[in-house]
């Protein structure tokens, strides 16, 4: 009951936002008493925490494993941009939640986020600094190139559409190719 309480909550959080969702609105959209969900989640903060932190779990699980791996820079961002946009488009109600409403976590589990968040964000780095030693990539500025990364990553929970023109695997390969049109160097 308790993830189908949180699927329908980031389903109106993407269509309300998350300060504009209340606890009866849930209750209304489940068919249920507002009291009852209470026996399963203590509050709309939860709702949030438990959708943010699993999804950033998710996502730290998917780059360990990137980086685990022998492949080469160019392969591990391809893979890195793949599971990204594999994860965010398999639940996008979820993911825009993720991507759009964080700052809105209670202070305490805001500060473990950022944390995560930063965790996944040297994923990224270590691929653009092992691309760099390969003699791949161009050496850039790691934190803008990461941030310049995700925006464009993250940005398609905004127009992603699962009957759409692209598939995920699509888009990521576009995403990733156009993302290395700026790192890859020039071969004279």
């Amino acid at each position: 009951r308790q993830s189908q309480i949180i699927e329908t909550a980031a389903k109106l959080i993407k269509q309300k936002g998350f300060e504009n969702t209340s606890m009866r609105d849930l209750a209304a959209e489940m068919k249920i008493e507002a009291s009852s969900l209470y026996n399963h989640i203590q509050n709309k903060d939860e709702i949030l925490k438990t959708i943010c932190f699993e999804m950033a779990n998710e996502f730290i699980t998917a780059m360990a494993e990137v980086n685990d791996i022998y492949f080469d820079a160019e392969q591990k961002l391809y893979l890195a941009v793949k599971n990204h946009i594999q994860l965010i488009t398999q639940e996008t109600e979820k993911a825009y939640v993720f991507v759009n409403e964080w700052r809105r976590l209670a202070p305490a589990d805001l500060t473990e986020f950022i944390a995560l968040r930063d965790q996944y964000e040297k994923g990224f780095a270590v691929i653009m600094k092992n691309g760099e030693d390969e003699g791949l990539f161009n050496e850039v500025d790691k934190k803008f190139a990461v941030l310049t990364i995700l925006s464009s990553l993250n940005w398609v929970v905004e127009w992603y559409k699962p009957n759409g023109s692209m598939t995920s695997e699509e888009i990521a390969e576009k995403l990733t190719n156009f993302i290395l049109s700026g790192l890859k160097k020039q071969k004279l």
